[in-house]
């Protein structure tokens, strides 16, 4: 990326140069894509695409993402890298600790999105060496060219990584607009020293998750895992 993306945006002229897509359809197209071609995409569609992004709110403006793209022979190394310390069982360090321990509703949506991929996928329960497989796929980076690891300075908490999250959904659907796909990771913040050696990062430097993108290949019997969303009463409440 070029130094572009560190001056002042002016709003109205990145807009003038946005994708005619509705935001309704971006959001109705975006899904976690886990397979991808090796094509690279236009400096100038990414150069757009994070500009875009970086119009997300953040708490008075703090603007707090930190983003660290890889992409070629650098993306080839943390790959390699990733797969290697999964395979020798090197425990993962991560900035965060993650929280996995869904119980009811939330458990039963977990399930059953693991269900729709692995069905996909032609996964049987006690496949043990197909589940590795699949596990194995997230550190190959589903052969996206591109692999994105989103974080934050270390001073900040949870309130600031929320807005780390509205700009991640602010990159999805901009990718979506521009006919990419991208598929958020959690086990992108497994290694974060690997990221910040990599990266010439200082220890204030975290890393909260990865975010693989590039163009979907729709061969890929993953892609065409669909999942389903409750309805609005499930989880919003008006009252009056």
């Amino acid at each position: 990326m070029s130094s572009a993306v560190n001056k002042t945006i002016d709003a109205h002229s990145v807009v003038q140069a946005a994708s005619h897509m509705s935001l309704e359809q971006a959001i109705l197209q975006r899904r976690s894509v886990r397979g991808y071609l090796p094509d690279l995409v236009p400096e100038a569609v990414l150069q757009n695409i994070f500009e875009l992004a970086q119009l997300a709110p953040s708490n008075c403006n703090v603007q707090p993402w930190k983003v660290y793209v890889a992409s070629g022979a650098l993306r080839d190394e943390l790959s390699k890298e990733m797969q290697r310390r999964i395979r020798d069982g090197v425990t993962p360090n991560p900035d965060y600790e993650y929280r996995g321990d869904f119980v009811g509703e939330y458990r039963t949506r977990q399930v059953e999105c693991a269900v729709a991929l692995y069905n996909e996928m032609g996964i049987e329960r006690n496949d043990k060496p197909g589940r590795q497989h699949a596990i194995m796929r997230n550190f190959e980076f589903f052969d996206a060219p591109y692999m994105a690891f989103l974080g934050m300075d270390k001073a900040f908490g949870t309130t600031v990584a929320i807005d780390v999250g509205m700009y991640a959904q602010n990159l999805m659907l901009l990718l979506v607009a521009h006919g990419l796909h991208s598929c958020p990771m959690g086990t992108m913040r497994n290694y974060p020293d690997l990221v910040r050696e990599a990266f010439g990062l200082g220890e204030d430097n975290r890393i909260l998750f990865g975010l693989a993108f590039g163009y979907e290949d729709t061969s890929v019997p993953a892609n065409k895992t669909r999942t389903t969303r409750d309805p609005v009463s499930a989880s919003v409440m008006f009252k009056s």
